[in-house]
């Protein structure tokens, strides 16, 4: 699996570090809620439905951002959330104790692609509209990989750049501004996965107007 993953693209055109990832969402910690937060529901909603759906207890929500899936889970999922962001990660500290989310065990800063959690700790892996955002996302699904245990789940939510059209002309030109923005506007499937992985996956196509695309792995 390593070598294949070797194959993967490692990212689109600009690159990202975590100082500036952390510095875009430490800033729209206060609004995120209110823009994109509506933009990205019914996707997040389905999301975690598949989680609960899927067997067993122990859950990673990778880019736990203010916490707006936390309330989803079922009460028997056992939720770890991490972020890099510590604005983020106080709102939804806040959110899971004003709700009393007891089956929120800890809300971390942590770097995603990179964690301290040992190998095989969760049964799942969710991370929701992440793979746009972190630095090398091949980085990412090894990362989830590890931390997985053999014959969990991981599920990628994104947007994933279009192969023509208005939209992948609109991608393109937002690419350069990829830093300000905080999220590749042009990352593509084969960025993130390995062929192995993309002729394995379920992928479905999420609303609204399929912007967004669940990806479905099993370890």
């Amino acid at each position: 699996m390593a070598d294949s993953y070797g194959a993967a693209l490692r990212g689109p055109r600009t690159r990202l570090d975590a100082d500036a990832i952390r510095a875009t969402y430490d800033r729209y910690a206060n609004s995120y809620d209110s823009w994109f937060g509506i933009i990205s529901r019914k996707a997040r909603r389905a999301a975690v439905a598949a989680v609960n759906a899927t067997p067993g207890a122990k859950v990673l929500e990778v880019g736990v951002g203010t916490g707006l899936a936390l309330p989803l889970y079922a009460p028997e999922k056992r939720i770890t959330g991490i972020d890099l962001s510590r604005a983020m990660l106080l709102r939804a500290r806040a959110r899971a104790a004003r709700l009393g989310l007891q089956n929120v065990e800890e809300l971390l800063e942590m770097d995603a692609q990179a964690t301290n959690f040992e190998p095989g700790s969760f049964d799942v892996a969710v991370a929701m509209f992440v793979a746009s955002v972190v630095p090398d996302p091949y980085a990412l699904v090894a990362e989830l990989r590890r931390v997985v245990r053999p014959g969990g789940k991981i599920l990628i939510v994104n947007h994933f750049a279009q192969d023509r059209g208005p939209m992948w002309w609109l991608e393109r030109a937002m690419a350069p501004a990829s830093r300000l923005l905080g999220w590749h506007p042009d990352i593509r499937m084969e960025n993130i996965f390995c062929a192995e992985d993309r002729a394995g996956a379920k992928v479905t196509d999420m609303r609204p107007l399929g912007l967004f695309r669940l990806v479905e792995l099993s370890n």
